[in-house]
């Protein structure tokens, strides 16, 4: 019988699994660490599934910055998913099991599901962290610098901004760590899943915003102190999605003395650093199919029978059809507040139609 000092922890052993993955993304992984699990010992680090050497040693070197790249790697998971809710592809490939060694297709081949998933990760993780410093979470980061420009009258600098600036800095150093191995896939994808990266951080950058609060007798709002806030990570995401629907189709071509990415269809121009750019054309996501990653949308996708946009019934069952079903739903009604200071309510039920497609 084999000794059990041989056995590998699930952690460690993920983490191995994971290693031999070529994504850029690997460290989504991250998600999956339990809530309990500390990490502010160096040999926690090997415990962390997902991540490359460089993120290793990138966690050694900063323990107390895991538990927000941990929080980041389940908020991409979140958005991503409640982003294309509405649509054929739902981001439902990102949920990787923790004992799989790969992501599904749609997120390996380079195409713009892919390039939204790089995009939207860069960004998150960049976010996280510059909240995290405003919040007090980080003792490696402070407030985001004061604004050079001068407010307009009856408007002042103060509060804590978004350390945007920290965020980018170790957002992207721990992120795109995987994309710059030498043995981290083809050079096409790589320059795909860079660039992708930038477009989100990109993105956060426009996302900085004036943020205010208001001060005067009786609230009348005679002086407003402001500072530089990040707008919500959905919003964010939005703005990406938008991306990801208009996304470039790239070739990868001898340029002049070296190789890089331009525009499949028009040649004649350099891609822009903010478009969001894809190898290769997706499926339509209407029916199952492992090799291109699609899990299609028959007998488990719900549509809107009244839309007219992508969650329609028409649109998300392919022309399918679909079949009704009656939902009980459970709501609490009639509440009563009550002096001094609690709210009775009762509950209702009540039916509501419905729709799954064929």
């Amino acid at each position: 019988m084999r000794s059990s000092s041989h056995i590998l922890p699930l952690g460690v052993l993920t983490a191995l699994l994971l290693s031999q993955v070529c994504s850029g993304i690997k460290w989504l992984a991250l998600s999956h660490t339990p809530a309990s699990r500390p990490v502010n010992q160096t040999q926690h680090c090997k415990l962390l599934p997902g991540m490359v050497s460089s993120q290793a040693q990138l966690c050694r070197s900063n323990l107390e910055l895991m538990q927000t790249i941990i929080q980041a790697a389940r908020e991409v998971k979140k958005t991503c998913q409640k982003t294309f809710a509405d649509m054929r592809w739902n981001c439902s490939s990102i949920e990787i099991p923790v004992n799989a060694t790969k992501y599904r297709p749609d997120l390996e081949r380079g195409t713009r599901e892919a390039a939204f998933v790089y995009a939207l990760s860069a960004a998150t993780i960049s976010h996280t962290i510059a909240q995290a410093c405003t919040s007090g979470d980080l003792r490696t980061c402070t407030c985001g610098p004061i604004p050079a420009e001068i407010p307009e009258p009856g408007y002042r600098w103060g509060g804590c901004a978004d350390n945007l600036n920290y965020g980018l800095f170790m957002g992207s150093k721990f992120s795109d760590a995987p994309m710059k191995m030498k043995r981290s896939g083809s050079s096409a994808n790589k320059l795909m899943q860079l660039h992708n990266s930038e477009v989100g951080r990109q993105a956060l950058r426009e996302a900085l915003v004036m943020k205010c609060k208001c001060h005067g007798v009786s609230g009348s709002c005679s002086i407003r102190t402001c500072w530089k806030g990040l707008q919500d990570l959905r919003e964010i995401a939005m703005d990406l999605k938008s991306k990801y629907l208009s996304a470039t189709k790239v070739v990868y071509r001898t340029m002049g003395t070296r190789k890089q990415l331009v525009p499949k269809d028009i040649d004649v121009r350099p891609l822009r650093e903010n478009e969001m750019i894809y190898l290769h054309s997706s499926p339509d996501f209407c029916t199952k199919n492992e090799k291109l990653g699609s899990v299609g949308t028959q007998d488990s996708r719900q549509c809107n029978k009244t839309s007219v946009g992508s969650d329609s019934c028409d649109l998300m069952c392919c022309g399918r059809g679909y079949n009704p079903y009656t939902e009980t739903l459970v709501e609490r009604c009639h509440c009563k507040y009550h002096w001094c200071c609690y709210v009775t309510c009762k509950k209702c039920e009540r039916n509501v139609e419905r729709y799954v497609c064929k």
